[in-house]
């Protein structure tokens, strides 16, 4: 295969990935605390004889959207959204993990716990318990009382390096470089952060990948075609 190929092979890889992506931004766009990814393409260059070089493009990272997602008020006791840059803290089967989705609610312990049953934290990494029949209130601190009575705090923390940060399970982070407290976040009890991925600017993405892909594809026939018909000519 000449370079050429090579080249619109590994374009043509980069654009299938970014699909894949743009479809699961779209895929979730109405799920609580998502966080929008995108492709990072980057130019990959091997030396070659005669001292020239082959230069080729690689879509191999992605890219998190760490933008505030709209607000969307619930009236819910255990709903809780985080305005600023913070993150709940949550104990997981693999350890502590930081998110965005608060939809939370009271397990059959008393534990406040995640959708998927995960314990959410305080700030010193203990669940937090919520005793039943309590009126229940969150302040802006993340202190939890009930009846009027501080039961604790939520957990709020920030990655140490944003740029660390590996997504698990769509909402969930994990923090390789540790965290630091939250001490400008704030909580909003009723309320919920919605998905910070533009329905619409995806949609538009998309079309563009795809337009993209096509030409790659129109452009590797034609290239295949011109190299059997030059092999035609030598053959004959």
């Amino acid at each position: 295969m000449e370079n050429t190929g090579y080249i619109t092979i590994t374009r043509q890889s980069g654009l299938a990935r970014e699909m894949q992506v743009v479809a699961n931004n779209i895929a979730n766009a109405a799920t609580t605390g998502f966080r929008a990814e995108g492709v990072i393409f980057s130019e990959y260059i091997q030396p070659v004889d005669n001292g020239k070089s082959l230069s080729m493009g690689q879509g191999n990272v992605r890219n998190t959207s760490f933008e505030q997602g709209g607000l969307a008020s619930t009236g819910g006791t255990f709903d809780l959204a985080i305005e600023g840059d913070g993150y709940f803290l949550i104990q997981t089967p693999g350890g502590e993990r930081l998110t965005r989705a608060g939809a939370f609610s009271p397990n059959a312990e008393g534990e406040l716990v995640t959708y998927d049953g995960y314990r959410v934290l305080d700030a010193g990494g203990a669940p937090l318990f919520v005793p039943p029949g309590a009126s229940i209130a969150v302040a802006a601190d993340g202190t939890l009382s009930a009846d009027g009575n501080p039961l604790g705090q939520v957990g709020l923390v920030r990655p140490t390096d944003a740029k660390d940060m590996v997504r698990e399970d769509g909402v969930m982070f994990r923090a390789d470089s540790g965290y630091v407290p939250a001490d400008t976040a704030r909580v909003l009890q009723g309320f919920i952060e919605k998905s910070n991925v533009s329905p619409i600017g995806q949609m538009a993405r998309m079309i563009e990948v795809q337009r993209a892909y096509e030409m790659g594809q129109n452009f590797l026939q034609r290239e295949d075609e011109r190299v059997r018909a030059a092999m035609k000519a030598m053959m004959s």
